[in-house]
């Protein structure tokens, strides 16, 4: 346990996190057409929820899939904050604020790329992180609150920022204290 496998990829909870990526390329395509691109929101977002859930049910979580699912979902955001950026949806404070949650999580997803045992910490005991759902939910209606041009999106950005700190700072307690538990068990068996 702990390895990259390509296998694992072509298990269902990888496959739908991989669909976020070609989702990712048809965002920028689709922003200029509100309901199109919210199409392509509801899709990731349906991906994202499928995938763990998925994975955690029928026992089909991996290393493999620990890594693919948040790098994933960063490509996903990356693409539509930049997209909302550059067609002045949000304002850079915005994309900023919108991404509060992926910024604090980007050193785990590296530790995750090179560390083969937090890959194996993280795949024998996932979990589904309430606040991180918190800040998923959020982030989808900021978006589509951008898109739409509704009075919110200011509101939204602020609420999506806190929660998203939240978030990433639940993260990492979690990372950190499962790497810590492993750590005491495999002194105790030595």
């Amino acid at each position: 346990m702990g390895r990259f496998r390509l296998k694992d990829l072509f298990l269902l909870p990888g496959l739908l996190s991989l669909a976020r990526i070609p989702l990712a390329v048809v965002f920028p395509f689709v922003v200029s057409r509100p309901w199109a691109a919210f199409t392509v929101l509801v899709a990731a977002s349906a991906s994202d929820v499928l995938d763990g859930w998925y994975a955690r049910r029928y026992k089909q979580a991996t290393p493999t899939g620990a890594v693919i699912d948040p790098v994933t979902d960063k490509l996903f955001v990356l693409s539509v904050v930049v997209t909302l950026l550059l067609h002045h949806e949000l304002p850079l404070l915005g994309v900023v604020l919108l991404s509060t949650r992926e910024i604090g999580e980007l050193p785990l997803v590296f530790w995750f790329l090179v560390s083969h045992n937090v890959r194996s910490i993280r795949a024998t005991k996932a979990t589904a992180n309430a606040p991180g759902k918190a800040v998923t939910t959020l982030q989808f209606l900021t978006i589509a609150a951008a898109l739409f041009h509704t009075p919110y999106v200011e509101a939204l950005l602020y609420g999506t920022a806190g929660a998203g700190v939240v978030a990433a700072l639940a993260y990492w307690i979690r990372e950190v204290a499962a790497v810590r538990a492993d750590t005491r068990t495999k002194s105790v068996e030595a």
